[in-house]
């Protein structure tokens, strides 16, 4: 079984530039970012996905995420926009399995490509498609 290198920071067994951390969450600088300024909100608490995240942590997470968002833009490193982002399970591409929180500082030209087949659905599909995921919610 392989060592969560999160887990590793969190317990302070590996170094990390910490620019927050409370009882809740852990913020530090990716060491590969996608650009300068790049932090992720680390959960305490080991929980690989969001489904073994409860509420109370989801919102520490967010008000976290909220805070270092607005941090970035009064620190003098480039940032005109903000982009959140959680890969949530293999498929959606995370490769760290302790959920984290990607806080990346944005602005025009920075080289981050987020590119998706982005397609128009009918309103029949989207009301079908409303109507399973309220039922699975229930």
């Amino acid at each position: 079984m392989s060592v969560c290198v999160f887990c590793e920071i969190i317990a302070g067994r590996a170094e990390a530039a910490i620019v927050h951390e409370d009882d809740s969450v852990v913020a530090i600088l990716d060491h590969k970012p996608a650009t300068v300024g790049h932090v992720l909100v680390i959960p305490r608490a080991h929980v690989a996905g969001l489904a073994d995240c409860d509420d109370a942590v989801g919102a520490a997470i967010w008000r976290t995420a909220r805070r270092v968002s607005v941090a970035l833009r009064a620190s003098g490193l480039r940032c005109e926009g903000v982009r959140l982002s959680l890969a949530d399970g293999e498929a959606a591409g995370q490769d760290v399995f302790h959920l984290h929180l990607h806080v990346v500082p944005r602005y025009p030209g920075d080289g981050v490509a987020v590119t998706a087949s982005w397609k128009s659905r009918s309103r029949e599909s989207l009301d079908r498609d409303a109507a399973l995921i309220r039922q699975a919610l229930a």
